[in-house]
């Protein structure tokens, strides 16, 4: 179904429209409120989301609800067929969703590529779920009794996800959700809502019933209502901090369990004897790629000592030459940002550290694009400080600062006194300043010489401090034990010396 809008005068432009999936069904919105979807590469708006109402949060609700007894009556093995049918068609239509996601996001197509399949690995983990069901059994606990735990899934559950991984993130969380026995309702990103819609196809073509999966389209009106629906029993979610703070009061309020993971200010420490251009270089990918729309992008730069000239001068000589254009195209390196209110927030940063005292080594916006995309280029603040607006807030920008520390131990005070615990990256060549810096640093994951250190699918991705807020971390083991909750049984049957019923077996026969 198309909008026919006027865009110029005697011009007629039609706009997709998103809506909403529930019970295995496309369903078009009904509350006559709709948020526009742009391509950020062109600045035109493409498409028309629906946001739903509370009655229609409500149906997809009830829906899952209907289809969980089935669901979760299904046999593990049952489960697994459906999850590794999953996989293969993730795998066979990486591209084309990677492609939906540059139409929306604007992210560049070899990140949307990346994107889908560290999102797959999460299925692959989820392929396993027999094997993850296990739960434990004591044998003659007590005379004639026996202990054993059982894990069952919680029932229905939902998730809200942020725009900057519109496929990855859905999958951190329904993989493990679905394998477990599960129904789920996902609350993707207003700004790119059609990955959703692919996503949930794909899963009808793979067999999952009909109301197992769900997808509502909308505001903060659908947030609120999930957030309180009393059929809901769990709530996972990866957003700002604030958000996330928001989110896990009012859900937990509700009796609900739920997983936030907030904001993030990542920082790459770089110890004098680090080898220099790797070190430029994976600031500048880790920095810049993606626009820096990434929770675990690295903001900000720990030089130590002497090596904080050399690499500032290392890192802005290669500035100029990241190829940023149309995410479609290959040989760009990077994108537009989200939305052009977003860019021109970011792009405000570059003033603000300037007037509180840092030093603009490269001004993003003097780089000039043609047409009306949301792009910035690339900014480096040089001699940021700890108490500057610039170092406190989550830019999400291609705005990068150094902040420079004259010992390891400021280095680490630093990253330790931030409040945001998401991620950290030390390079050095010694091994046990690598060895100490784990064992020191209050950061949930720490990349060694590895500037982005987002965990594999078998251990589990989430920040510490203010970058969390629940008792798990997202995906991998903790999210088995956060789809799931234990039973304990005891038990105690008449042995065969004692049992006055004949079962008809011969061990039973005197």
């Amino acid at each position: 179904m198309a909008i026919e809008v006027e865009k110029t005068a005697g011009e007629q432009t039609s706009l997709r429209r998103i809506s909403h999936f529930v019970n295995g069904q496309v369903v078009a919105g009904t509350s006559g409120r709709t948020g526009p979807v742009f391509n950020p590469a062109t600045g035109r708006q493409t498409g028309e989301v629906d946001f739903a109402s509370v009655e229609e949060v409500d149906a997809a609700v009830a829906a899952a609800k209907a289809a969980f007894p089935a669901w979760r009556a299904t046999s593990l093995a049952r489960r697994s067929e459906v999850m590794f049918r999953m996989r293969e068609l993730f795998d066979r239509e990486r591209r084309a969703l990677a492609e939906i996601i540059v139409a929306e996001h604007g992210k560049v197509i070899s990140d949307a590529v990346g994107e889908v399949s560290r999102g797959l690995e999460n299925v692959e983990f989820a392929c396993g779920v027999p094997e993850l069901m296990k739960g434990g059994f004591t044998e003659q606990a007590s005379t004639g009794i026996d202990v054993y735990e059982i894990l069952q899934p919680l029932g229905v559950v939902a998730g809200i996800t942020p725009f900057n991984f519109p496929a990855m993130v859905p999958m951190w969380m329904f993989a493990n959700a679905l394998a477990c026995g599960n129904c789920f309702i996902l609350k993707p990103s207003e700004k790119d809502p059609s990955a959703s819609l692919y996503i949930a196809d794909l899963l009808k073509r793979a067999g999952v019933p009909e109301g197992v999966f769900n997808v509502i389209q909308g505001d903060r009106v659908a947030v609120e209502r999930l957030l309180e629906h009393p059929d809901i029993a769990a709530v996972s979610f990866v957003g700002s901090t604030p958000v996330a703070k928001q989110i896990y009061e009012t859900a937990t309020r509700n009796g609900k369990r739920v997983q936030a993971l907030g904001g993030a200010k990542n920082h790459m420490v770089v110890l004098p004897d680090a080898d220099l251009e790797t070190a430029a270089d994976a600031a500048v990918s880790a920095g810049y790629g993606a626009a820096g729309e990434r929770c675990m992008a690295v903001s900000v730069v720990v030089a130590v000592g002497s090596v904080a000239d050399p690499l500032v001068e290392a890192i802005r000589s290669r500035l100029d030459k990241v190829k940023i254009g149309p995410g479609i195209e290959p040989e760009s390196e990077m994108g537009p940002l989200i939305t052009r209110e977003h860019r021109d927030r970011v792009a405000g940063y570059i003033d603000i550290g300037r007037n509180e005292g840092a030093r603009v080594v490269a001004d993003g916006r003097a780089r000039k694009f043609e047409g009306d995309g949301f792009y910035l280029g690339l900014s480096l603040l040089d001699d940021v400080k700890p108490g500057m607006k610039c170092y406190q807030d989550e830019i999400f920008g291609p705005v990068l600062s150094v902040v420079r520390a004259p010992t390891y131990e400021d280095a680490v005070r630093i990253v330790n006194e931030n409040p945001y615990g998401n991620g950290v990256a030390l390079f050095t060549r010694d091994g046990g300043a690598a060895r100490r810096f784990q064992f020191e640093v209050n950061v949930g994951m720490v990349g060694i010489n590895v500037p982005i250190p987002v965990p594999v699918a078998y251990y589990s991705f989430g920040g510490w401090k203010s970058s969390l807020f629940g008792d798990t971390h997202m995906y991998g083991p903790d999210g088995v034990r956060f789809y799931t909750r234990r039973k304990v049984v005891t038990s105690r049957w008449p042995g065969p010396s004692t049992s006055k019923v004949d079962l008809g077996f011969p061990q039973n026969r005197g």
